[in-house]
């Protein structure tokens, strides 16, 4: 019998993993032949401390140690790499952007305002006619979401835990102290689950009679065109839109676009709609010269956000044994070392890490306690 058995695989589970495995022994479910299928291996691999809500922010701030200088041997290459990001913003959208450069400055001092012919010669695409004002993250980065999980995988795996690929959660029940969890690939025991399923994590609850939170999967479209003629477009910022109607940036050797859809759908396989395609070029074409000839390649994922789109992290308070780890709504990867101390701290029933609390996150703002009551057992699927 294992001490935690984590169901999921995505950068939630696997950090997990990577830290539990650290103090105790640890197993690792995950349903599909691949760790990160759903989410993690579907992201836009940004890291930004300007996105997201404020608990989001905080927590990426209390990430970037982690991501900016790893432990040796969790990787053989730099995790970050210098991007930049850009908020635009048209003339109606003004008084947002100067809402959002008061709000990003009180956690990111140094994002400033970007005069308009400022923000168009270091993205010549953008349209005079439609950019009133810009504001700049410079210390935004790219992320390499591949080699922050693998290396999660590789130092959990290394510290002993046990990873076990094609194994769906068909039952889970109590036996005596322990959990008992039936999968395809057989039954596994332990005396904690960490219920770090994604888009699936209310119906992991529900499974082992636990009642929901109201965790919403929210679909995410994204897709690639190519670079315009002429333009070398390696060193453009990210672009995003104030109001979060679009945002794009280089991705190798192309333009990554998403027209920052958040549609809720059931737990799937998610895949992209031409109409949000054709919604994400509308969008890049009115904000910039590009014109579209052809979309290189679409995809969406599954983004699962709380009802208030904070993560929901530690033990539910009806039933004994069961750690909440979900609703990373997106962010998963840029505050994955973050939650993943966070969850190790609350299991081993200790405060949460100092640099968390000096920089405002608490337990309760994190805690499963805050939605008790709101959803019945009876989870429709």
């Amino acid at each position: 019998m294992a001490d935690i058995l984590i169901i999921g695989g995505g950068i939630a589970g696997a950090s997990a993993a990577y830290e539990l495995a650290a103090s105790g022994s640890v197993i690792l479910l995950e349903r599909e032949s691949q760790c990160g299928y759903h989410s993690t291996g579907r992201s836009a691999a940004s890291f930004t401390e300007n996105y997201g809500g404020v608990v989001i922010r905080r927590l990426a701030l209390a990430s970037r140690a982690f991501l900016e200088s790893p432990p040796e041997a969790f990787c053989d290459f730099p995790l970050l790499s210098p991007r930049g990001m850009i908020t635009v913003a048209r003339a109606d959208q003004l008084e947002l952007l100067r809402a959002e450069l008061e709000l990003a400055r009180t956690l990111v001092p140094s994002i400033t305002t970007l005069d308009v012919e400022a923000a168009i010669a270091q993205v010549p695409v953008l349209r005079r006619d439609y950019l009133a004002g810009a504001i700049i993250e410079p210390h935004c980065m790219d992320l390499d979401v591949h080699g922050i999980h693998q290396g999660f995988l590789r130092g959990a795996k290394s510290r002993g835990a046990k990873l076990i690929m094609n194994a769906g959660v068909e039952t889970i029940d109590r036996v005596g102290d322990a959990w008992r969890v039936g999968t395809t690939a057989g039954n596994f025991f332990a005396r904690i689950i960490v219920n770090a399923a994604g888009a699936w994590a209310d119906r992991i609850a529900v499974q082992a009679g636990v009642r929901p939170l109201g965790l919403v999967p929210k679909r995410r479209t994204a897709f690639h065109v190519p670079a315009p003629p002429g333009q070398d477009i390696g060193a453009w910022p990210m672009v995003n839109d104030v109001a979060d109607e679009f945002y794009f940036k280089p991705d190798a050797g192309q333009l990554f676009v998403s027209p920052a859809d958040a549609t809720p759908v059931e737990p799937m396989d998610a895949y992209p709609e031409d109409l949000d395609v054709a919604v994400g070029v509308e969008r890049l074409e009115r904000a910039t010269t590009i014109q579209v000839g052809r979309v290189s390649r679409s995809w969406a994922g599954l983004r699962t956000f709380a009802p208030d789109a904070a993560p929901v992290v530690g033990f539910d308070s009806g039933v004994a044994g069961f750690f909440w780890l979900a609703g990373q709504g997106g962010y998963g990867i840029k505050t994955s070392p973050a939650l993943a101390r966070a969850c190790f701290s609350l299991i081993h029933e200790a405060a949460l890490p100092d640099d968390l609390l000096a920089l405002g996150i608490t337990a309760a703002e994190l805690s499963p306690g805050r939605f008790r009551d709101a959803i019945p057992l009876e989870l429709t699927s």
